[in-house]
């Protein structure tokens, strides 16, 4: 098994709170989507690709069809897409992914996060450099996936794992494939359940349970806020 799949498994904490905070973010990534490329899914991928992730979260059908609707209007807010970066409790390299309408609120509410856990909101780069940024599709079992293993290798197919329990397949690849690789197993017609863009830490750091559970204080306070989507570190 390879680092990215060890990471996936090892990974307990919980990122997203609830059933109502997980539509929210996909009502968001869904207006963004909508205001780049338009609101027919079959014309815009990044489209596409939130709304297999709506129905994987299983939002219902007509809340995403709304979600669409409302993000077509012009009186919708628009939303901007901005990272940041710093070292949470004990030395943690944390990547927040946020999306908002009110840049300066956002900022000022995640530095106050790092700064109440003895952490420090760094600038743009660093602690990127800690982490490889990778497209991740969980699709349905595909019976000819060594062929497909194969022909990913040339679109920049890091790792394929096969998830029996779940019945998928987990294919790890440089983040500039993600379109390609989007249309390739489209084409096969193949099923995807969700696609994602994922930081994942080239190394980890152990903490013992008391850091630990402040640094998942660290986190659970990120994750209450309204503007974040993810939230990526190195903590084992």
């Amino acid at each position: 098994m390879g680092r990215a799949f060890e990471f996936r498994k090892a990974r307990k904490m919980k990122r997203w709170s609830s059933m109502a905070k997980t539509f929210t973010r996909i009502g968001k990534d869904i207006v963004i989507a909508v205001k780049e490329g338009g609101s027919n899914p079959e014309t815009n991928s990044k489209l596409r690709a939130v709304i297999q992730n709506a129905k994987t979260a299983n939002m219902p059908k007509d809340n995403i069809q709304r979600a669409i609707k409302n993000a077509s209007e012009k009186n919708t807010e628009n939303y901007k897409e901005i990272v940041l970066e710093g070292y949470g409790p004990h030395g943690i390299a944390v990547i927040v992914d946020c999306t908002t309408d009110n840049n300066n609120r956002t900022v000022a509410n995640i530095r106050s996060y790092f700064n109440k856990t003895n952490g420090n909101l760094g600038t743009n780069g660093s602690v990127e450099y800690l982490f490889d940024k990778l497209c991740v599709f969980r699709i349905v079992m595909y019976e000819e996936y060594e062929e497909l293993e194969l022909e990913l290798i040339d679109y920049g197919l890091e790792e394929l794992v096969i998830e029996d329990e779940e019945n998928e397949i987990i294919i790890y690849a440089k983040f500039e494939s993600f379109g390609e690789i989007q249309t390739i197993l489209e084409e096969k017609n193949i099923e995807i359940k969700s696609s994602e863009i994922e930081k994942l830490p080239k190394n980890t750091i152990d903490l013992d349970q008391e850091k630990k559970g402040e640094f998942e204080s660290f986190l659970e306070m990120c994750d209450e806020d309204d503007d974040v989507q993810k939230i990526h570190h190195n903590c084992s």
